[in-house]
């Protein structure tokens, strides 16, 4: 897969006053930014194209891919009216994907190289067991903001939300998807959770567990401490 969906188009109210002026995609640790980080890790992938949606502060977003001058493809859409949500975000720009299966990425997670052999893994697993949806998670207590609560289970590599006693895996913000996983789906805006929960009812959710420490900026008080940790 050449192709990758990196969602930008958020407000980042859980990092205000700092996304009052900038947005989140665009601040910045140990000296690169969110965004640069995540394309460059794209590239290391092997994704050629990254179609990135835009809204809040949009501007500032264009210009900086503009001046940086990436060495791969960007095709920026913007959300101008409204913004469309996760699900609502890729839906809008899947033309761009001819039918083909992609990654979906958030530029929150601080992506390094220990995930480019899972990304791997991931791909190859999708494509040999013709999957419609995948997504790595990590178990939250490799977290570094123990604050997370968790997301879903996982049995057999299938994704679920059967609370025994507790859920225990975080989504890491990567995924592959084939476009179909959207037939049905009439909103214009919604969560990728709408499509998630379609296919956990189907068993169709599939699922790499990640062994990275997850490094997250969340909230304020977390992207202050990943300063420090990062020694900024």
């Amino acid at each position: 897969m050449t192709k990758a969906m990196l969602l930008s188009a958020g407000y980042g109210e859980r990092l205000k006053p700092l996304t009052d002026s900038c947005p989140k995609p665009l601040l910045k640790i140990n000296e690169e930014t969110l965004l640069s980080n995540t394309i460059n890790f794209l590239s290391q992938i092997g994704v050629k194209h990254v179609v990135i949606n835009v809204h809040y502060l949009a501007d500032q977003i264009i210009n900086y891919i503009n001046k940086k001058k990436f060495n791969l493809t960007i095709t920026v859409i913007q959300e101008k009216e409204k913004i469309l949500d996760t699900g609502g975000g890729i839906l809008n720009a899947i033309d761009c994907f001819s039918n083909q299966p992609f990654f979906v990425i958030n530029p929150d997670t601080i992506w390094n190289k220990d995930y480019i052999s899972e990304a791997k893994t991931m791909e190859n697993d999708f494509l040999l067991k013709n999957q419609k949806c995948s997504m790595l998670i990590v178990n939250k207590k490799k977290s570094f903001d123990k604050k997370f609560k968790g997301d879903f289970n996982i049995k057999k590599n299938l994704v679920n939300k059967k609370n025994d006693k507790e859920l225990n895996y975080i989504y890491t913000g990567l995924q592959i998807i084939k476009p179909e996983v959207f037939l049905g789906i009439k909103d214009k805006i919604f969560r990728m959770n709408k499509v998630w929960d379609n296919l956990i009812e189907k068993n169709e959710l599939h699922a790499k567990e990640s062994n990275v420490n997850f490094f997250h900026v969340s909230t304020l008080k977390v992207y202050k401490d990943l300063l420090k940790k990062f020694k900024y």
